[in-house]
């Protein structure tokens, strides 16, 4: 059984999600991350990076309470992603993008602040660019309202990014510039 079936099986749902199911923008944000070459820690949690809900989308596939099971299924570093990734305070945390060099992260669940080191700034912007160009790729409704946010957004990130994910969200968000 895949990754993703063991998850199902700790009684991971599949939710509605902007276009379609959310096991759907899971792999679609998979296979973004897979295009560009990206490491398999990332490409892991690109699969999982909504498994426990995220600031833009409420519904959790599993709980908190599960995170050592979750560790064992996919990783300890792996799942150590997620969390940040699912964790973050966007409003918080986005913000600072370009305008300083050392990431203050906000845990939304705790209310915890640290400094993200750079290595896992860089983990979390080429996740976050995957996650938001999924869904660019897929609405036409999400392309008008959130492009120009966006685009702002992963200049901001732009010294973190992985030469694919920089070219794939130029491109994809050149209108916008």
């Amino acid at each position: 059984m895949d990754k993703f079936g063991m998850l199902q099986e700790l009684g991971a749902g599949d939710f509605h999600h902007l276009n379609g199911s959310l096991e759907a923008h899971l792999k679609g944000t998979e296979k973004v991350l897979i295009n560009w070459g990206s490491s398999e820690l990332l490409k892991i949690a690109g699969l999982f990076h909504a498994a426990y809900g995220t600031a833009g989308f409420d519904e959790n596939m599993v709980s908190l309470s599960q995170r050592q099971e979750i560790a064992r299924i996919i990783g300890n570093d792996e799942e150590a992603l997620v969390y940040l990734y699912c964790s973050c305070d966007r409003d918080y945390v986005f913000p600072q993008f370009g305008k300083v060099l050392e990431i203050q992260f906000k845990d939304r669940f705790t209310g915890s602040t640290f400094t993200l080191d750079n290595a896992m700034v860089k983990l979390f912007c080429e996740l976050t660019v995957a996650n938001e160009l999924e869904l660019f790729s897929s609405s036409e409704e999400f392309k008008l309202k959130y492009g120009a946010e966006l685009f702002e957004l992963f200049q901001g990130m732009d010294i973190y990014l992985s030469p694919g994910a920089r070219n794939a969200y130029k491109s994809a968000l050149s209108n916008f510039a």
